[in-house]
């Protein structure tokens, strides 16, 4: 299972994320950042299930959609996500993600909100292979 670390970066924040392969790596990055948004992941209850289509150039480009599209989807719906099965492909010239993601709305009696993230920025993004599989790192403007 991947694992995800803040680190800091002036007046926003640092995510360096690790997993075993892209997928689980694209699954870290999603626990990662909502951890960051909400205190007590744990509370969010995989009540409603999404599926999330994207396509990008480039890996780092789809990890930046990938953050970018949870953050909007989390906003836009005043929803949280605890849960993420990922699968990436990688065809020549073009790199896709299909995943389902799972949560529920914001409950203010039940879940902590600690921080607001804007946006994952193209500043410092990096994704490559590592002995232990893949690192990720992008900075979040909060």
């Amino acid at each position: 299972m991947g694992r995800a670390e803040t680190f800091e970066h002036t007046a926003d924040l640092g995510l360096r994320v690790f997993g075993t392969d892209l997928p689980d790596l694209f699954e870290a990055a999603g626990v990662g950042l909502f951890e960051i948004i909400v205190a007590n992941l744990d509370q969010v209850r995989p009540t409603v299930a999404q599926e999330v289509v994207l396509q990008a150039e480039t890996l780092p480009d789809l990890f930046l959609a990938w953050l970018n599209e949870l953050i909007f989807r989390s906003e836009t719906g005043h929803s949280l996500y605890g849960r993420f099965r990922v699968q990436v492909e990688q065809v020549a010239g073009s790199t896709g993600l299909r995943a389902t993601i799972e949560g529920e709305p914001i409950d203010r009696d039940r879940h902590i909100l600690d921080h607001e993230v804007k946006a994952a920025t193209h500043h410092g993004v990096s994704i490559e292979p590592v002995d232990e599989g893949w690192r990720a790192e992008v900075i979040l403007d909060i």
